[in-house]
């Protein structure tokens, strides 16, 4: 059983930046593929960022690219999303989940919804014009 718990929301001004963090039970982080979706009202979640489960690589949905960075602490059992020039339109929950039912240790990242099978509660951002 994995647990997952979001920190860091909070309000913001657009052009400022958050720091998202993941509070992950066990060895998750550095072991299977984690990543960062978000929620806005009325809409899908929708893919933020992701990491592979060696930590080597990320991927980023094209409206974040260049502003937000995906990383992580295996020592801490952590993961961040740091969030820079923050517009509008970031406004949402944002939720970390893991893909334990990939394997290990791979060099892929995911985007996909179905593929990762533990949320954490949420964490809502709200930036401002």
């Amino acid at each position: 059983q994995v647990q997952l718990e979001e920190s860091g929301g909070g309000l913001v001004q657009a052009g400022g930046s958050l720091r998202l963090s993941c509070a992950t039970s066990g060895r998750t982080f550095n072991r299977y593929a984690m990543g960062w979706f978000r929620q806005a009202p009325g809409k899908e979640r929708e893919f933020v960022a992701g990491i592979s489960g060696s930590g080597g690589n990320t991927g980023y949905a094209d409206s974040v690219k260049g502003r937000f960075a995906i990383s992580g602490d295996a020592a801490k059992n952590m993961m961040y999303l740091q969030m820079n020039t923050l517009k509008p339109a970031d406004t949402a929950v944002y939720y970390c989940a893991a893909a334990t039912g990939r394997p290990p240790y791979t060099v892929r990242h995911y985007s996909r919804t179905l593929d990762y099978d533990y949320w954490g509660q949420g964490t809502q951002v709200t930036v401002s014009s």
